[in-house]
């Protein structure tokens, strides 16, 4: 390269060089990086060829780069309007943010594309279609027929319809997790959850042999996946309660935790009270956000009756296990009394009232018997609830009937006797 080199001529360069020039003059002379500074004053006006080819191959530079320029321009501008397009074709995100208890948010793994979610939910409704058909001929069957050959075909399409149910349920909250999932999509599933619900009653309504004569309270829930959906709600609240018991027939076997059995909360406070096995801790009871853990082991699959009672003066709490008390405390939010005018849900952890459900934190398994008293029960009734040693004892607060609860998003509802599990 040729670095552009002024050479002053005149009085600026001494004495010796300035005398006889007359005026001062500038020239400018292209001289090697590694060239002689000094020797290029010989160059005069015999450099002038050599600048002019330096200036035309500079200028051909400039005009490359301007090519170079506009070129990446065009790139832009294609770029853009792909992303244009992009944009275009996506639809609006769905209302609402995801969030989640202790700071967990909504999934967002994975990266549904359009056509492939909505070519899944329509095989979602046809799989729903197909099960409706079904039960549509099971029920008129049960019209024709003796009931023990209907429980025997009623028996023997509803294992086949859990299996579709699992099924359908797994993709709808495949769909669930993609990122920005379109409107439409998240109405068509949740018409979907809302069939499910339909068809699991009419599944409960075949029973009606039996449902007609058993008392209110011998029934179950039943949570068989781990989503943000599928939860009951207790029609009623709980009022301002300076002391309860809570007691419940529970079983499972998921892993890590069986999750939230129930939550109750109120404005301002999502953790008023819950009743939550999350990860690989141990179960918790939160009473306004304070912690106390419970002694439990249940999570075998089997059949076990629990009851955490608590006063407000001192915070005092007891818990117990099968009818026997293995753990107590005390300071578990003292002279807190539980505030009135909340929502009571089974099956899911809340982070605002009634909502805010995270998947991770949602009860798996079979519950029972859920019954709130505004009392602590002594160790006797305790005792005589879970060994059905006495007359059934219903929740002075909250009574195990099934007028008294709503499910949604699938939970489903079966004949359940406690005394039976005893033997």
């Amino acid at each position: 390269r040729l670095l552009p080199l002024l050479l002053l001529l005149g009085p600026a360069l001494g004495p010796a060089l300035g005398q006889g020039l007359g005026q001062t003059r500038f020239i400018c002379t292209s001289v090697p990086l590694d060239g002689d500074v000094c020797a290029a004053s010989a160059l005069g006006t015999g450099s002038a060829e050599e600048l002019k080819g330096t200036v035309l191959q500079l200028r051909e530079t400039v005009l490359q780069q301007k090519e170079t320029i506009m070129n990446q321009k065009e790139t832009i501008r294609e770029l853009t309007a792909k992303l244009g397009r992009c944009e275009s074709q996506s639809v609006l995100e769905l209302p609402g943010e995801g969030k989640g208890r202790k700071g967990f948010s909504k999934n967002t793994m994975g990266d549904l594309s359009r056509p492939a979610a909505a070519e899944t939910l329509s095989q979602l409704g046809q799989t729903l279609q197909s099960l409706k058909t079904r039960l549509e001929n099971l029920e008129q069957f049960s019209r024709m027929n003796s009931s023990s050959q209907t429980n025997n075909l009623k028996d023997i399409l509803q294992n086949k319809i859990d299996d579709l149910e699992k099924q359908v349920l797994s993709r709808v909250n495949s769909l669930e997790e993609g990122k920005l999932s379109p409107r439409n999509e998240s109405e068509e599933r949740g018409k979907i959850e809302s069939t499910l619900t339909s068809l699991h009653q009419r599944i409960s309504d075949l029973e009606k042999g039996q449902k007609d004569n058993r008392p209110p309270d011998r029934f179950q829930l039943t949570f068989s996946l781990r989503t943000n959906y599928m939860y009951a709600k207790v029609k009623k609240s709980l009022p301002e309660m300076y002391a309860f018991s809570i007691c419940m027939w529970i079983k499972s076997s998921a892993s890590p935790g069986m999750g939230t059995p129930f939550s109750y909360a109120v404005p301002g406070q999502a953790n008023e009270l819950v009743l939550i096995e999350w990860g690989n801790n141990p179960m918790e009871i939160l009473i306004n956000d304070k912690v106390a853990k419970l002694p439990f082991a249940i999570n075998d699959g089997k059949w076990h009756h629990i009851c955490v009672t608590w006063t407000t003066r001192d915070g005092v709490w007891e818990a117990y296990q099968d009818g026997t008390q293995t753990g107590n405390g005390e300071n578990l939010a003292p002279y807190h009394p539980i505030k009135p005018q909340g929502v009571l849900v089974l099956g899911q952890e809340q982070d605002t009232l009634g909502g805010g459900f995270d998947a991770t934190q949602a009860f798996v398994g079979e519950l029972a018997h859920f019954n709130v008293w505004d009392r602590k029960l002594s160790p006797g009734e305790v005792y005589g609830l879970a060994t059905c040693s006495s007359k059934a004892l219903a929740g002075n607060v909250i009574a195990w009937a099934e007028a008294n609860i709503d499910i949604y998003g699938g939970a489903t509802k079966w004949t359940f006797e406690a005394c039976r599990q005893l033997n």
